[in-house]
């Protein structure tokens, strides 16, 4: 009854931000301002995005690279255009993986709800969140964490499990950190990476991590995207590129994710945290080299 009613709210939600998206963007079109933005080419990207984003890697990084190396979208609509488009993708994501992954419901619900209360809650204290700082710790970490993996992985080091479901203080810890997930998502650091490593390290089965994560992502992105979408703070034909086309990526991720094994789980989960920990550290590398930039262009007094 849990899992139908679930499925129903996702449903909801993305019918609903649906109709706020073709609204504003038959707005756009018949006022004649509707972005110039290239359609496919962005769908392409948004199909592979969410391609990777379906096996855990997340795709805001990966999208926001290619936006940037092509000069695609408008750095002042860039985190409305990303929110708006990981909808419908993400609700794709938690209906397959809700349907398909038996996770203890009591587990699913509460960290769902969690982190959607770190991302409410945490919204109006993040200001003041120094993000480099946050990228670098993060990076470190996540460094750590997957050292453990792989020491795991290679019979070094007893880690991981194949719980479907945490109990006690188990479930306290995944609760509280998925809180402090959705908090970090207000300064631009992604759920999944994090959510797969802790809930990995609890002993949890990898594959559990994936309708927890996605329900997550999926519960606060109709909120947040609902909001951009009435500022019109966001690239409208951008989001509808991957509205549509990136759902494609994720149905044909998700095959290979309740296909595989444990063992190469372990080593998807492994990949994952490598590459979070690699991006962030590029992300903080690239905004020092962007101040010292814009320091070194200033005049002198």
């Amino acid at each position: 009854m849990l899992m139908l009613s679930l499925r129903l709210v996702f449903i909801a939600g993305a019918l609903v931000y649906l109709f706020l998206l073709l609204t504003s963007w038959h707005r756009r079109w018949r006022s004649g301002t509707l972005e110039s933005t290239p359609f496919w080419k962005v769908a392409a990207i948004g199909g592979f995005a969410n391609f990777l984003d379906t096996l855990g890697v997340g795709s805001f990084a990966v999208k926001t690279a290619f936006y940037k190396h092509f000069k695609i979208i408008d750095d002042k609509v860039l985190p409305g255009t990303l929110n708006g488009q990981c909808v419908l993708p993400t609700v794709v994501q938690s209906l397959i993986f809700i349907g398909v992954v038996k996770v203890d419901p009591t587990t699913l619900l509460g960290m769902m709800i969690s982190a959607a209360l770190g991302a409410a809650l945490g919204a109006r204290y993040v200001s003041s969140f120094d993000r480099q700082t946050v990228r670098l710790v993060m990076a470190s970490s996540l460094l750590v964490v997957a050292g453990l993996i792989f020491a795991g992985l290679l019979g070094l080091f007893p880690l991981g499990g194949e719980a479907m479901g945490l109990s006690g203080g188990k479930l306290v810890v995944a609760l509280v950190g998925n809180f402090l997930f959705g908090v970090l998502m207000n300064v631009g650091i992604g759920l999944f990476a994090p959510c797969m490593t802790m809930l990995y390290l609890l002993g949890m089965h990898p594959i559990a991590a994936f309708p927890i994560m996605m329900g997550s992502t999926a519960l606060l992105s109709v909120f947040s995207a609902g909001t951009f979408i009435r500022r019109g703070a966001f690239d409208a034909q951008a989001v509808l590129a991957v509205a549509l086309f990136g759902p494609i990526g994720v149905v044909l991720a998700a095959y290979l994710v309740t296909s595989m094994d444990l063992a190469m789980l372990k080593w998807l989960v492994g990949g994952v945290v490598i590459y979070t920990a690699w991006s962030m550290y590029a992300a903080w590398r690239g905004e020092r080299r962007q101040s010292r930039v814009t320091m070194t262009a200033q005049p002198s007094h």
